[in-house]
């Protein structure tokens, strides 16, 4: 009987070490040191709707008169300081090197307020004002650090990527370009917004084996909470957009190289683009998961493969900016390789 109980307590041990390393491989990623920048860190926060609603920014060393300002977006059960390592602290980097302002606002109980009217935490029951917080954090900063009006910018992810999409229907005025990660629109019966019926230009990054927000559409589901709904497919999400800013064609396609053949993702693009109309573009992760693609850097492999073809943040400057893209995230940096 003694044996016994040993060989049972000795399974028993072996069972959790092997449940705590499987758990291990799928939640752990790369986590990166803050970079020394020239630039400090702010954080504050800002009354609105009656609460106090908390941010962190990035304010570079050098920038011109009127900068232009980027707000960062985090996914569900985050907030802004985590979406800093989210990132990698790449647009800090980037914000340094050209001279705009990164800001990082924290969503009321690690969420926001998006345009899926089924989901059920508590920013989407309690019709939080996320767009009225956001434009009253765009106002203090125009206010205090003379940020151009006209070059404001949004991206998020998963959720983040969500409000982001909530900015540019209801207030195509804000901003000026929006790119969303891992995030489809919802279909009609799941919408929760009004849309101005105003064009703005829109960045969209999917993986094809996203285990939240299914590429080809259908109902988004996080670790068994499906109440979120159903969403449209990246590429229906793409062409609301492109089709509201005035393109009558199916976009220009390209299959981009494969720079990395062991990473398990390839890359595709779709982009409509023509002078007086704003630009819109699909990136397509081909075996890419719940991520954002970096030439380094790997998220958790429980949200699936991150895809190291090319650096989405700097990708997604060059489609805000004009600069080279999408061409600017293919150019690998020293410290990259």
């Amino acid at each position: 009987m003694k044996r016994l109980l040993l060989a049972l307590g000795a399974l028993l041990v072996l069972a959790l070490i092997g449940t705590m390393l499987t758990a291990w491989w799928y939640l752990d990623t790369d986590e990166v040191k803050a970079p020394v920048l020239a630039g400090h860190v702010e954080q504050g926060s800002l009354a609105h709707g009656g609460r106090q609603r908390k941010w962190h920014a990035y304010i570079p060393g050098s920038r011109p008169a009127d900068p232009a300002l980027v707000l960062i977006l985090h996914g569900s059960t985050g907030d802004g300081k985590s979406m800093l390592a989210t990132t990698w602290h790449e647009f800090n980097i980037l914000a340094e090197q050209e001279g705009f302002i990164a800001v990082y606002p924290d969503g009321f109980e690690r969420h926001w307020n998006d345009c899926r009217a089924s989901a059920a935490y508590s920013a989407n029951q309690l019709d939080i004002d996320d767009v009225g917080f956001l434009a009253a954090l765009v106002r203090e900063f125009t206010a205090k650090h003379g940020v151009d009006p006209m070059r404001v910018y949004a991206v998020g992810l998963s959720n983040g990527g969500q409000i982001a999409y909530r900015l540019a229907l209801e207030t195509p005025d804000l901003v000026a370009a929006v790119a969303a990660i891992a995030a489809n629109l919802p279909v009609e019966g799941n919408m929760d917004c009004e849309p101005s019926g105003e064009p703005v230009a829109t960045l969209i990054i999917n993986g094809t084996e996203d285990p939240v927000n299914p590429y080809s559409g259908g109902l988004v589901q996080i670790f068994g909470d499906s109440t979120r709904g159903h969403v449209l497919s990246a590429g229906e999400t793409a062409r609301y957009w492109a089709e509201l800013a005035g393109y009558p064609g199916p976009g220009q396609k390209e299959v981009w190289a494969d720079r990395v053949p062991d990473d398990g993702t390839t890359v595709e693009s779709i982009i409509w683009s023509t002078s007086g109309a704003p630009p819109v573009a699909l990136i397509t992760v081909v075996g890419g998961g719940h991520t954002i693609p970096h030439t380094r850097y790997r998220m958790p492999r429980l949200l699936g493969r991150t895809s190291h073809e090319f650096d989405a943040n700097r990708l997604i400057w060059a489609f805000f900016s004009g600069k080279d893209f999408p061409t600017q995230a293919l150019v690998r940096e020293e410290r990259n390789q």
